[in-house]
C-alpha cells in the first residue's frame, strides 16, 4: 500500500470482496467525524444470537491493511446500549499480514435473542497505528509511586 502524501491525506485499504459479501457495499463511515468504518453481516440467512450466546459474523471481505498498522474490530455503541450485542474479543485485530476473510465474534448479553441479517451494521473497524518494541530484560524494574498496585489500588 502506499504511504500517504502527506498530512490529513488517507492512507489506502486494499479491499477484495468475496462471493459472500456481492453486493454489499463496501465499509464506510456513518459521518465525516467517524472514527471508523461500518462493518457489514454477509450472513446468507438470518443468524439468531440467543443471550449469551456468541457468534462468528462474516464480513464477506478480506483487506490489506499496511505495515505497521492494524484494524481494530469494535463493538457499535447503539447496538451495545439497545441489545445488548458487543464484540466479544473487543477490540478484534486484523494485523497487516492477515489476508483472510475479516469476521466478527459478537456475544449477546443482553436477555432477548438478538438477529443479525444480511447488510447489517454489526461492528466499526478503526485503523491504528502499531509500534513494535524491542523487550529489554532487566533485572529489576525501575520504581513508580504506583510500584505493583493494580486492580482497583487506585480507588474507584
Amino acid at each position: 500500500m502506499a504511504a500517504p502524501a502527506g498530512p490529513g491525506t488517507p492512507l489506502e485499504i486494499g479491499v477484495a470482496v468475496l462471493p459472500s459479501g456481492q453486493g454489499l457495499p463496501l465499509p464506510s463511515r456513518a459521518t465525516p467525524g467517524s472514527s471508523g468504518v461500518d462493518l457489514l453481516a454477509a450472513v446468507d440467512g438470518d443468524v439468531q444470537i440467543d443471550p449469551g450466546g456468541r457468534a462468528l459474523v462474516p464480513t464477506g471481505i478480506c483487506v490489506s491493511i499496511p505495515a505497521g498498522f492494524e484494524w481494530q474490530i469494535r463493538p457499535r455503541s447503539g447496538l451495545a446500549v439497545k441489545q445488548g450485542l458487543t464484540v466479544l474479543n473487543s477490540p478484534g485485530t486484523v494485523d497487516s499480514d492477515y489476508r483472510g476473510e475479516v469476521g466478527v465474534v459478537l456475544v449477546n448479553l443482553g436477555e432477548r435473542p438478538v438477529t443479525v441479517s444480511r447488510g447489517d451494521r454489526i461492528a466499526q473497524a478503526v485503523l491504528c497505528r502499531v509500534e513494535t518494541p524491542r523487550l529489554v530484560p532487566l533485572a529489576e524494574l525501575p520504581p513508580t509511586g504506583r510500584s505493583d498496585g493494580g486492580f482497583g489500588s487506585t480507588g474507584i
